[in-house]
């Protein structure tokens, strides 16, 4: 007990230590920095104890003002009531020290909330390895993997082509071509209102959900859409109902400011916090497994969420990463990049738009890069990649029944019941009324062994419907 007593002594001398270091203060003065104003007014019976009549302490108005005692203000206001000079000058704090707890090592807590009030710097400047070049250092075999996906699809890109047309008259099926992917950038005015971006026309939602996407989109087929950080993302959803899409994820762009720290002076009207990031909606057409869809697409690849710089005001930059997503996710080669500018022209997409100075696209010439073989207008997988990727299991139910779940028995509950009305029949693995084969978890074994009604003894069930 005696050795554990001086541990934490000696704990708590270090502790006092580095606070006082950390402070500016003496051991003997940490005391008095630590408490606030209002403790210290909380018992001022003890301090006239401890004082006797012969106290040499200073009287108040000539100590030296504290950091925690509150502005310094207050003493240089009460110096000018009386007509004497203030002591103490005015302080202005400008960082976040003063506001940093000390802990039991030499590094305080960081207040990332309080130094963005402070700066203006924001809190996600602060993570590291956002970067496409040093974010898999640790990971060898994603890096690896990464590698080796970005050859294939520089290997099997096509030539970058774009063709200027007016996007409200111009008909998609003059492209001659379904395409796997994608991307729509649109000239929102949320853009001019918040970074100052300005277009030769801002669309309104109700024009992009005119946009014939669905002359162009295949069967199998992703689109990726930005749609800006306030009414886009209700009117985002209708533009891919729209469309025959389902929306399957929301990436999302968290967006630093380590070249121009500040906080923004365009607020959105009716903005409650200061926003500082955008999303991209991802709609997906058709049916598509991870499981069983490999040679289409490659999930679990990379994440949904970008933390990229700030682009300049009035640039209407968006990160190039989102095209490595896309590449990386599906391993679809027709690729479509709506509203692309010149400075957007890639290998591999087709770029349409108002914005382009120029075209070079021909539709039968892009075509014949598809139609070598029937599988022409996929990159295709090499041995290694399909090794490295992440996979998801392969289901155990098959078409045909598969073996049963384990369960405790009984008949099936909640979602796993039958539909449609109609009870299964001939026990489980048999397909219920709708065409699909059975949901959810028939008890067919338990703990006892294998049986196909409820354990002896215990009440039946009621069939949920």
């Amino acid at each position: 007990m005696g050795d554990r007593l001086k541990a934490l002594r000696e704990r708590s001398q270090k502790r006092r230590q580095l606070l006082a270091q950390q402070f500016g203060v003496t051991s003997s003065d940490l005391s008095t920095v630590l408490h606030t104003k209002e403790e210290q007014e909380s018992t001022p019976g003890q301090e006239a104890d401890t004082k006797g009549p012969d106290s040499t302490e200073e009287p108040p108005e000539k100590r030296p003002h504290s950091l925690s005692e509150g502005p310094a203000t207050d003493s240089a206001t009460a110096a000018k009531k009386d007509g004497t000079p203030a002591d103490v000058e005015d302080e202005i704090y400008t960082g976040s020290n003063t506001f940093l707890k000390g802990t039991q090592s030499a590094n305080p807590h960081n207040d990332y909330c309080q130094n963005f009030v402070d700066t203006g710097e924001r809190p996600h400047n602060f993570i590291r390895d956002v970067g496409l070049a040093n974010r898999f250092e640790e990971y060898p075999k994603l890096r690896e993997l990464i590698r080796l996906k970005d050859e294939l699809i520089a290997k099997t890109a096509t030539p970058p082509m774009y063709l200027k047309c007016d996007l409200e008259t111009f008909d998609m099926y003059d492209l001659d071509c379904k395409f796997d992917v994608i991307y729509i950038d649109p000239p929102l005015e949320e853009y001019q209102r918040t970074h100052g971006v300005v277009y030769d026309k801002y669309w309104s939602w109700h024009e992009i959900e005119c946009l014939e996407i669905e002359k162009v989109s295949a069967q199998r087929s992703f689109v990726w859409m930005w749609v800006g950080s306030s009414e886009g993302l209700d009117a985002g959803r209708r533009c891919l109902r729209k469309w025959g899409y389902r929306r399957c994820e929301d990436i999302c762009w968290i967006k630093t400011n380590n070249k121009n720290p500040g906080h923004n002076k365009n607020i959105e009207p009716k903005a409650i916090f200061q926003r500082t990031k955008e999303h991209c909606l991802m709609g997906i057409k058709g049916t598509v497994r991870r499981s069983t869809d490999g040679d289409f697409i490659h999930a679990n690849v990379d994440i949904d969420l970008i933390i990229d710089e700030e682009p300049e005001y009035g640039s209407k930059e968006k990160p190039v990463e989102i095209l490595h997503m896309m590449e990386h996710f599906c391993l679809g080669r027709r690729r479509l990049h709506v509203f692309g500018r010149d400075n957007t022209i890639r290998p591999g997409w087709l770029a349409i738009g108002p914005e382009l100075t120029s075209s070079n696209f021909d539709a039968e010439q892009y075509n014949s890069f598809f139609n070598k073989d029937p599988n022409g207008y996929l990159t295709g997988c090499s041995e290694e990649v399909e090794r490295l990727r992440p996979k998801s299991p392969i289901p155990k139910m098959k078409m045909g029944g598969g073996p049963p779940d384990k369960g405790q028995g009984g008949p099936p509950r909640g979602r796993g019941g039958p539909r449609g009305g109609m009870a299964p029949r001939g026990g489980p693995g048999v397909w219920n009324v709708r065409g699909g084969p059975p949901r959810g978890g028939f008890g067919v074994r338990g703990r006892g062994g294998h049986h196909l009604g409820p354990r002896p003894g215990a009440p039946p069930r009621p069939t949920q419907y």
